[in-house]
């Protein structure tokens, strides 16, 4: 009879993956809204003066007579530089550990903890700055202007997205289950840290971290009113003289960000492999078995109507 149709049908109902034409039309929607803008730019770096299109553009930016000029657009990418890799320890070695410390020990404590972390959001950049200054007069008179000192300001900022990033992947992998299991064979918690939460909210922290980098490249208003020299406040003075070289820096950036974020998205740890292939073995053992349940079914409901 149908018994072909029936083969499919169970395979695909196991399966539970949207078709392959929708999948690849959602890809192409999507690259096509990041491509577009990219290509804008990358054709507007591309334009001449006398029309027509060449890299002199290009090759004026790394032209050693046009240092000086230039000079301040160097200064403000190596301190945004600087920046991300001193927030981005601070949501390693300071969020990550108050994050699991709350959840696993203080959970009363974690609407409370929830409603602050929203605050930087809710709070405009200009009014988190008036708050701010005070302070940085005492860190400025303690410390020193030093441009590292931003980073305090920036670990406010992408709390929001390093909190959600980091707590939805432990409430997803059971961490309090977990670290109980763990802590009742003799880890200490240094090596249920470690060796129990930093596997299991890997993918989070990846999220945390690419999160912070963006964020702290593409910060104008706190640094500016701040006076420190980013890589966004040069721009802003660097376009107003060459604005080819601001979008070219612009470009660049965005681009190096989205091949971090499709490297490390491609990035598994081995057990993640191995637990993947096996999933899919057991998925396909299932969806066989479906499949033969199904045509065993057919093929008596053949026979009984023959007979």
């Amino acid at each position: 009879m149908s018994a072909r149709k029936i083969q499919k049908a169970p395979a695909a109902a196991v399966s539970g993956q949207p078709p392959a034409w929708l999948r690849r039309t959602i890809l192409i929607v999507i690259c096509g809204v990041f491509l577009v803008p990219l290509l804008a730019m990358f054709e507007f770096t591309l334009r001449q003066q006398g029309g027509g299109y060449g890299l002199e553009h290009w090759a004026a930016l790394v032209d050693p007579e046009n240092s000086r000029m230039y000079r301040n657009l160097v200064k403000g990418i190596g301190n945004s530089l600087l920046l991300a890799a001193i927030t981005i320890a601070i949501v390693w070695l300071l969020f990550l550990p108050t994050i699991v410390l709350v959840h696993l020990q203080f959970p009363r404590l974690s609407r409370v903890f929830e409603l602050l972390t929203v605050l930087p959001i809710a709070i405009p950049a200009i009014v988190l700055v008036v708050g701010l200054a005070p302070l940085y007069r005492i860190i400025v008179q303690m410390l020193g202007g030093h441009i590292w000192t931003l980073a305090l300001a920036y670990g406010i900022l992408v709390l929001p997205f390093a909190y959600r990033a980091i707590v939805s992947e432990l409430e997803g992998m059971g961490a309090k289950t977990l670290v109980e299991a763990a802590r009742s064979l003799g880890a200490s918690w240094f090596t249920v840290l470690w060796r129990v939460i930093v596997p299991g909210v890997r993918r989070g922290l990846t999220s945390a971290t690419l999160i912070t980098a963006a964020v702290v490249l593409g910060e104008f208003t706190v640094s500016s009113l701040l006076n420190r020299v980013t890589m966004q406040v040069a721009l802003v003075e660097v376009s107003k003289s060459d604005p080819y070289a601001a979008v070219i820096t612009s470009l660049l950036s965005l681009v190096i960000v989205f091949a971090l974020l499709f490297i490390f998205a491609s990035i598994r740890p081995r057990g993640q492999r191995r637990l993947r292939s096996a999933a899919g073995n057991v998925s396909t053992t299932t969806a066989a078995t479906a499949t033969a349940a199904a045509t065993a079914t057919a093929t008596q409901k053949e026979v009984g109507a023959n007979g």
